[in-house]
This record gives structure tokens, sequence and C-alpha cells, in this order.
């Protein structure tokens, strides 16, 4: 299906040069002169090397359609993740690379979108938002205000980010999986 460079996003798959390629991100640039461009950073299916592409916001691309299905989480077998398959329980091997930086964020028995195409994995989504504790917090700077500025902080699977500075060791938050950025205390 053709689509307008200017609606590609992150974790649909097209079709370019005869290749299949993922998204992984996309930008839109607009120089000061001249006409605005799709700056695209994608990742070869069958070979995992990545590259970056542009596109003029005219131009049109072909996107592959793809197929949802939920798989749940089991572990990590070397350069492959275990899925199973929460209706027939069979379970199914992906290449780890095919998440990115997002495997810190897989835990045990966690739902995932793996999109496929002609019944290849092609993406995998993670939930928007995980569980996790600090285990690393620079301590609060007396006179430092809640509203002032953020704190470095270690996450139990070895991200780091950005916390309030009321946030200390041992306690769970909420972060984004899709760029492990504080959202909020954890309740409960």
């Amino acid at each position: 299906m053709k689509q307008q460079a200017n609606l590609i996003r992150a974790g649909q798959v097209i079709e370019h040069d005869g290749r299949r390629w993922t998204v992984l991100k996309q930008q839109i640039i607009t120089p000061g002169k001249g006409g605005a461009f799709i700056q695209v950073e994608m990742r070869d299916l069958k070979t995992g090397n990545k590259t970056n592409e542009r596109w003029r916001t005219a131009d049109t691309v072909e996107r592959l359609m793809t197929e949802d299905k939920e798989f749940t989480y089991s572990y990590t077998d070397g350069d492959n993740l275990v899925l199973m398959d929460p209706e027939t329980f069979e379970q199914t091997m992906i290449p780890a690379d095919i998440l990115g930086d997002g495997v810190a964020f897989l835990q045990d028995n966690m739902t995932v979108n793996v999109k496929l195409v002609e019944g290849d994995p092609v993406a995998m989504d993670l939930p928007p938002h995980v569980v996790l504790e600090i285990v690393e917090a620079d301590p609060v700077v007396k006179g430092q205000t809640a509203s002032s500025s953020y704190k470095p902080a270690k996450l139990s699977n070895g991200v780091k980010t950005m916390v309030p500075p009321f946030i200390e060791v041992g306690e769970r938050v909420v972060v984004r999986t899709d760029d492990s950025s504080y959202v909020e205390r954890a309740k409960g």
C-alpha cells in the first residue's frame, strides 16, 4: 500500500530498494531554505543492518500491512526471545534485536504485541509503562525544590533515567518503555 513519506511512523514496515525495513525513528526536518523532508532510521529485516534514509514530504513509500498478535514473554535464550502464544501455549523464538534498546524493559509474563508480515515477526511493541525499582539515585541537595530539576537515577533493569528529587533508592516508579522517562511513583 502506497503512503506519503510524511506519514511514516516508528514500528511500521516499509519496502525500499527491494528489501523490507522496520522503521525505528522518524523525524520531519524543515531546513531554512527549501522544502521539508523526512529523516528515517530503519533496520533491514533480513540482515539487521541499520540505515538512515531521507524522503521529501511529497514522496511515496510502499508500506507493508502487518498483522498484530499478542504473545507472553517467557525468557531470553542467547540472542533470541522466547515468547508463548497465550491461546495455543506454543513457544516462538524471535531475535532480541527486533526490540532494540527496549529489551531492558522486558519482564516475566509480560504481554507483548508482535507485528507479523506474512507470518514473519518484523517488530515488537511493549506495554507503554512498566514498574521498576530505583537502585541508585543522587541524594537530595538542600534547598532544591521539586519543580527545579530532576536528578539522575538507575533503575533495577540497569537503565538510567531522570527522576524528581523526592524519589529515593528502593522506591518503585512507573517508567515509559519508549524513552525510559519517569512517569510517577508506583501505587501500592
